[in-house]
Order: C-alpha cells, then structure tokens, then sequence
C-alpha cells in the first residue's frame, strides 16, 4: 500500500537498534527461545502485520527456528499436522490476527480428530483497541476454544514462559491442539521473567516423562480368560496401536486371530502379512468385513473406529477393548473388557496368559481369502479403462515403494484405492485427514513430513479437486525448499478424471441422484505444464503400460516429480461389500438421466466380474 504526505518528514535522532546500543529482549524474542529449548525446529508460517513483531525477532534470531512460509495459513496448519504425524514430535504453526487466524482453524480441526500434537501461535490486535471492533479484532479465545485442548492469551510479559510451556506440554501429552495467542503490542515489550511474588506463573523446561499406563492384574487375567475361550478370534488395530507391532503379531498367532486395521493404523502392521485382512469400513477390504461377519470373538487395540455397522453384530461376538485414553473406551462396541492402558505394555502383559489356539481353521481360512484378495485387487487393477484405470496406479506402486517410504493420501477417490490398494511393508508410514476427512492436506501433509524426514522419499495421492483447492499452489512451496531436502523424491501423484469423482459415486450409491455436472465437473488444468514451469520434474500419463515406467522415473529423480495420471472417473470405488439397497440406489440413478451411465455401467461390469472370476486377467 502506498502513502503520501504533505507533512514534515520525521527524522530519527535517537540511537539505531544494533549500532553501539545493545538491543532488549523482547517477548517475540524470548518466545523464540523458549521453542528453541524445546527443540523445535520448523514453525510453518504467514506473515502478517499481528505478528510483526515475532517476524522481527526471527529476523534477528538469524532464522532459528526456520520459518517456512506456506501460501495460505490453512496450508500452514497440515503442514504442521503432517510434521506431527510422521515425526511424533510436535507441530507449530502461526499466522496474524483476524483472518490468519481463521484460517488454521481447518487444519487444527484435523489434528484435534485424529489425535495430533500441534500448537498455533496466532496475533491479535494491540490490547488498547480490544473491544473497540478495531480491525481485524476477533474473539479469538471463543474461536480456538473447541478446536483447541489449551488456549491462553499472553497479555504481559511475565505470562509467555509458563503459557508456552502449558501449549507444547498439552499438545504433547493429549495429543491434540494447543492455542497461544499473544497481543500486537506485547510483542514488542521488553520481556520480563516471573518473578518469585504473589500471582506470578514460574515455569520450567524439562523432558516430558510419559507415564506407562498398564490395567490392573486382574482386568488383564479376565481379557485373557475372554479371549482364551473364543474359537474365531478378529483383531482391530488403529493409529493407537503404533508402536506395538512386534507384541501385536504375538498376540495374533497365538489366538490364530486376523487383523483388521482402521483407516488412520494403516502402517501399524504390514500388509505382507497373510492374516493382515487390511482396511475396514466403507473403504474396507472384503476379507476384514468377512472376518468381522464371522468372528466370535473382537479385540480392539488403539482404535476408535466409529462404524458400527462394520464390526460383529452386537450379540455375535464377545470383545475387549484396549485403549491409552479412558474417554474413548466401550464406546463403539457392547465391550465385555475394557483395559485402560498403553498398548504395547497391555499386550505384553496379556501375552503370557494367552493360550495358543490349536485349531488354525480359521487362521488359514484367513490367510486364503486375503490371499485371494490381494489377486482379485491385482486383476482389477488391469482392468481396461479410459484411458487408465486409478487401481492400477496404487498396484504398481506397492512393488516399488521404496524402503521407509512416507505415503500421504487426499480425501476423494485417491482414499478408496491407497485404503485397499496399496499394500505398506514394515518401517514404511502412511496416513491422510482420517476423521475430519477434509480435502487439501495431501501436499501440505507431504511437505511436512519431508521438512520432519528429509532424508525419506514422500509419495502424495492427490485428487485433481484437492490439487485444484490448494495443491497447485503448494508446488511453490515445494519448488522453494526442495534443495533442502537430503533425499529430493516428493511424488505428487495427481488423478486427473476432471470430475470430484468421490461426491458423484457417493450421489448415486446413497442419494440414488445422477451426476450433477454443474457441481461435479472440473474444468482442464495441464498440472504436468504447471509443475515444469516451476523446474519441477514432471510426466503427463495417458497410456496404462506407461504408469509402471512413470513411477520408476519419478522415484529415480533428483528433484520433486509431478506425475498427471489420467484416470477414468467411472471405475466405480465399489465396496467389497456393497448393500443391496446401496446397488438399487445406484442403478436408479443412472436411469435418471446420468451423462456417464454406459460408461460407469461397462467398468462396473468388468471390475466386479474379477471378483466372481478370481485368477481371470482380462
């Protein structure tokens, strides 16, 4: 913004800030120190003038922590929830007052549903004009107040210590959001510790001791005694359960159970084991909702899954449940047991009470139908299309992922496939916005697990309406720090059908409405073109015997790789397990008028009949 004044022009007599005259310590600058001390490293940033003075004091820090600027503040936050997800440590984020502020809100909404420690550190406007509806003046405490486990204002100096210490800590240890908002003006000041006086905070650094939480002796002999006596035992496993790989395995082949794993433990157990039944749910695989149908016995570990109607019958099955968090315990499933404890010490302390099941019936009826399973996804995925056909990009990625690979999946269609298609061997990490199931964070998520893992490959599945909403524009990012990187390979993986393939099937299987074109159609971008003319490297792919060779290149590169796969958007997402009434729905919908209802009725035809006729290549 340009100003003009008639007026004198005021002249500065007084000493300049690092010539001859020591500076002060600020807040901002005693802030930045204070996230030193605990080891951060990145905060992922917008600028704005209701943080200026936090922008000064990075300045003068020489950049310690870095400040990554993202192109939007929204991007900021899944930058930070990524980096959380894929480091266990902590993600910062901040942003200015009023609109910059509002912006986080989306992403500190993802890591507050799926359990991630991250702190935002917003602005607000001077405390003289709070209360004048001054600009950009928001209520922040009321905005942040639900998203976030901890929110203060720091409005002197004496209060930063403790409050930031309180945010880091909570985050930490609740995994979830934590809210520090800090005034314009209070910035600026002369920062003043705690002192030793009536109403003052004192605070204190310091690792944070996790407790161990482990049920009592007899909990545990009544879940063993449990699960002792059932004949078909079904293991569940999600995000709570990282960690406990090895003791989960145990457990699984002494009661010769399988193992389902939510949508957000994807990468808790390897999908090369043959008991490992993969995803349940609507993005499920067939053998986890058979398992789930037949089972006698449930034992749920680290997983808060909410569909019901996924799991056994509620007079099938006896069940117990583990969980670190007593708030989520018994809550979707009649449990008979529920152990409040972590989940690797509660399976160790199971283990020895276990009886091994002699019976591996059900073990290996298991092992056949997953077996038969990953054959069926291998055929559809070879499916004819127009021009490619999405599955086939996930299956010819699993052969090549390579070792410790970070693998980020966008809401849509590009959830459906990386659920059921892409198989995650041990070490390797996956995960997308699993209970806020947003759209947008599959690039900012991959950016913060390279800035948390740079020496890892990343692999992004994104759809062509999140790339659309805000994934071209993180390619800017990308193309600012990739040199950073120790290991350059971030995939972005783009199916490109031009339609927001995942609301139309979801009209015609539950709405039982034809496509809406208006709504539903997206116009042509050329995100290959975009990606080179930022020097990224980048393959446009319209021929399936290409994708194979595509993905060798861009795992082969030496620079980040925009792959724009184009995919046939009537490959139907079809849940092994789709209802009648669900079928109906659809079949309806087509009849009324929808303008790719030969096409969608032609691969629905060819995609199923793989499953009827297993083995069969077309």
């Amino acid at each position: 913004m340009h100003h003009s004044s008639t007026g004198p022009i005021a002249v500065h007599t007084g000493p300049v800030p690092g010539y001859g005259v020591p500076m002060t310590t600020t807040v901002a600058d005693q802030l930045l120190d204070r996230l030193r001390e605990w080891k951060v490293t990145e905060v992922f940033a917008y600028p704005g003038d209701g943080i200026n003075g936090i922008l000064a004091a990075f300045g003068k820090a020489d950049n310690d922590p870095r400040f990554i600027q993202a192109r939007h503040e929204e991007m900021c936050a899944f930058e930070a929830v990524g980096y959380a997800k894929f480091t266990g440590r902590v993600g910062v984020c901040m942003a200015t007052s009023g609109p910059g502020a509002i912006h986080l809100l989306n992403g500190l909404y993802d890591a507050k549903l799926d359990h991630v420690p991250v702190v935002a550190i917003v602005g607000q406007t001077n405390r003289s004009a709070m209360g004048g509806s001054y600009q950009q003046e928001v209520d922040l405490h009321t905005l942040f107040k639900d998203v976030s486990a901890y929110v203060e204002t720091v409005t002197v100096p004496e209060q930063l210590p403790n409050v930031l210490d309180r945010a880091i800590r909570t985050a930490l240890s609740r995994k979830a959001p934590a809210t520090l908002i800090v005034h314009a003006d209070v910035q600026e000041l002369e920062y003043s510790a705690p002192t030793h006086a009536f109403k003052m905070v004192p605070s204190s650094m310091g690792r944070i001791s996790t407790p161990v939480v482990v049920p009592d002796d007899d909990s545990v002999r009544q879940a063993a005694e449990l699960l002792n006596a059932g004949e078909r035992v079904a293991m569940l496993v999600g995000a709570g359960a990282a960690g406990a790989h090895d003791q989960l395995e145990q457990v699984a082949d002494v009661l010769g159970a399988g193992v389902a794993k939510a949508l957000l433990g994807k990468d808790v157990l390897s999908d090369e084991h043959n008991y490992v039944t993969g995803s349940i749910g609507l993005l499920g695989t067939r053998p986890s909702y058979e398992m789930m149908r037949d089972c006698d016995t449930l034992l749920t570990v680290g997983s808060s899954f909410p569909y019901t109607q996924f799991m056994p019958e509620f007079d099938q099955a006896r069940a117990v449940q583990i969980d670190t968090d007593p708030s989520y315990i018994g809550m979707r499933y009649p449990y008979d047991i529920n152990l409040v404890g972590d989940a690797r010490a509660t399976l160790a302390a199971l283990l020895p009470l276990l009886e091994r099941k002699h019976d591996r019936n059900w073990r290996k009826q298991i092992e056949t139908n997953v077996a038969q399973w990953w054959q069926t996804m291998a055929d559809e995925a070879l499916v004819g299309a127009e021009p490619i056909n999405p599955m086939r990009l996930f299956s010819e990625l699993s052969t090549r992922l390579p070792e410790r690979a970070i693998v980020t999946a966008d809401s849509g269609s590009a959830a459906n496939w990386y659920a059921r298609h892409l198989r995650l061997r041990h070490g390797m990490r996956g995960s997308l916005s699993g209970n806020l199931a947003t759209m947008g964070p599959g690039v900012p998520y991959g950016i913060g697990a390279k800035f948390g893992n740079p020496d890892r490959p990343v692999i992004v599945f994104e759809g062509d309406g999140a790339m659309q909403m805000n994934g071209m524009a993180e390619l800017i990012t990308i193309r600012r720090y990739w040199q950073e990187w120790t290991d350059p390979r971030l995939v972005v993986a783009v199916l490109h059908n031009d339609d927001l393939n995942q609301v139309t099937w979801e009209m015609r299987a539950m709405g039982g409405a034809p496509k809406f074109a208006e709504s539903q159609t997206l116009p042509f971008v050329d995100y290959a073109r975009f990606a080179e003319d930022l020097g990224l490297f980048a393959l446009t792919v319209d021929d399936p015997d290409a994708v194979g060779r595509a993905w060798d290149q861009a795992l082969a590169s030496d620079r980040p790789t925009l792959l724009d796969f184009h995919v046939d958007p009537n490959v139907p997402p079809i849940p092994p397990h789709t209802t009648f009434e669900q079928a109906v729905s659809t079949a309806q919908a087509l009849a009324r008028g929808d303008e790719d209802r030969w096409s969608v009725i032609k691969q629905g035809l060819k995609t199923k009949a793989r499953e009827v006729l297993p083995h069969q290549r077309s």
